[in-house]
């Protein structure tokens, strides 16, 4: 006796392979999706107002009289009287705000330059060298970043006035010199950027190592010098407590003690102190931006300056 099995029913060739398709996970997804870029948007949003409302009322108060800047609203514009700020603030006694924002720049592009060199070199050193006690040494440069700096101002200051540094630029300059937070960073970036092969092959070659260095590892590393010196100068620029310290005269002040300065004082009888402290802030912010815009190449580019085959 035979017995005849059913046929299988045909297959569609267009679905074969494929599983079902499931409308409300579909459906879920994609609400899901618009769910999440709502609120990623709103933060964003929220973070980019939280950020910038000080520097808009900055902007709005640096252009107020007297009179407007306490009695009108904070976050709108009154009469102009940007013009005759300006004016009062660069000729304040002689002129000493452009005295203050000098001394700045010149403590920030000395000391931050000579950190970014020294501290480049310190990271390329423990990442592309194999030497005893490096893991002992890193550890250090760790754990350095435990010790508040406002414990490093009694000894910093005895051994400044042994050295006779107090009162002069250089005791300013040479602590910012050291940077055990940018010789970390400058070590992660040399050891992502940098492949040993090519130091290898420059090796082969008959190059030296400082000229290997200066050559090969200073140009593969020019994004991360440019974040530590860009890191060095913002935190030198918006230094205080050193140069409260360790300057006692007035012509030797950065631009953030002259403020603070002027803020204790309040009013004076030919000035408003406040409202110059107010447009004085505005224009300190003036060198921060033409910075950030200037060193931007730098982290476009990457490390695209090398190639290894």
């Amino acid at each position: 006796m035979t017995t005849t099995l059913p046929a299988a029913p045909a297959k569609d060739p267009g679905t074969t392979g494929r599983r079902p398709v499931n409308p409300r996970a579909g459906t879920g997804r994609v609400r899901h999706s618009r769910r999440t870029k709502a609120l990623v948007l709103g933060g964003l949003v929220f973070f980019t107002i939280y950020s910038l409302a000080p520097i808009w009322w900055l902007i709005v108060s640096a252009t107020k009289s007297q009179r407007d800047l306490y009695t009108s609203n904070g976050l709108w514009f009154a009469d102009m009287h940007l013009m005759d700020n300006l004016r009062q603030l660069f000729t304040y006694q002689d002129g000493i705000f452009l005295k203050w924002m000098w001394n700045t720049v010149f403590y920030g592009v000395v000391g931050t330059t000579g950190m970014t060199l020294l501290c480049v070199a310190c990271g390329y050193g423990l990442a592309m060298y194999d030497f005893k006690g490096r893991g002992f040494l890193m550890g250090c440069i760790i754990g350095s970043f435990l010790v508040p700096h406002a414990l490093l101002t009694i000894p910093s200051f005895l051994l400044f006035t042994d050295l006779q540094m107090i009162d002069t630029p250089w005791a300013i300059i040479v602590p910012s010199f050291f940077n055990a937070f940018s010789v970390y960073l400058a070590k992660v970036y040399a050891e992502g950027a940098i492949p040993p092969e090519l130091l290898e092959a420059a090796r082969i070659d008959g190059a030296g190592e400082y000229r290997i260095f200066f050559t090969i590892g200073a140009r593969l590393m020019s994004t991360g010098a440019a974040t530590v010196f860009l890191l060095g100068f913002v935190g030198s620029w918006n230094s205080f407590f050193g140069p409260l310290v360790f300057l006692r005269s007035p012509e030797k002040w950065t631009v953030m003690v002259g403020l603070y300065s002027w803020l204790k004082v309040k009013v004076d009888a030919s000035a408003d102190l406040t409202g110059m402290v107010v447009v004085g802030s505005m224009i300190s912010l003036v060198p921060m931006v033409v910075l950030m815009l200037s060193m931007q190449r730098y982290w476009r580019s990457g490390v695209t300056l090398g190639s290894l085959k």
